[in-house]
C-alpha cells in the first residue's frame, strides 16, 4: 500500500521526499528530508502512527502530519488531535481525498511539495 501511494503521489506531481517501512525508520528519514507534509498509517509495525507523530512533534512542533487508516472512528480522532496530527482521512476516502487534504496542509506552510509518507 505504502507503494502504490508513494507512485499515486508522485504521478500527480508531488516531491514525495521520502517513504520508510515502519515509524522508527521514518524519524531520521523525516529529520533529513524535512518534507512539508508527513502522511502516516495509524498501523505500522513498531511505532504506530500516533506515537510516530507525538516523536516527530516534539522534534517539529510545527510539522503537519496526516494520519491515513483504513478505520477511522472518533475515538482515533481524538487520540490523533492529542498527538499533534492536523488530519485524519480514511483510506476508503481515497487517495484523491488525501491529495486535496496534503495540497492544502502545504499551502498553509506556504510550500506545495516535499511530502513525506509512512
Amino acid at each position: 500500500m505504502r507503494m502504490l501511494l508513494e507512485q499515486m503521489l508522485t504521478l500527480d506531481e508531488f516531491a514525495v521526499v521520502g517513504s520508510a517501512a515502519n515509524g522508527a525508520a521514518a524519524l531520521p528519514l523525516m529529520r533529513d528530508a524535512d518534507p512539508d507534509v508527513v502522511v502516516l498509517d495509524y498501523s505500522m509495525p513498531g511505532l504506530d502512527g500516533l506515537l510516530t507523530a507525538r516523536l516527530i512533534k516534539e522534534e517539529r512542533p510545527d510539522q503537519k502530519i496526516i494520519l491515513y487508516t483504513a478505520y477511522l472512528d472518533a475515538e482515533i480522532e481524538q487520540k490523533a488531535s492529542r498527538a499533534g496530527i492536523a488530519l485524519c482521512v480514511e483510506k476508503a476516502d481515497g487517495i484523491l481525498t488525501l491529495e486535496s487534504d496534503i495540497r492544502r496542509l502545504a499551502g498553509e506552510t506556504g510550500e506545495a511539495s516535499g511530502t513525506s509518507e509512512n
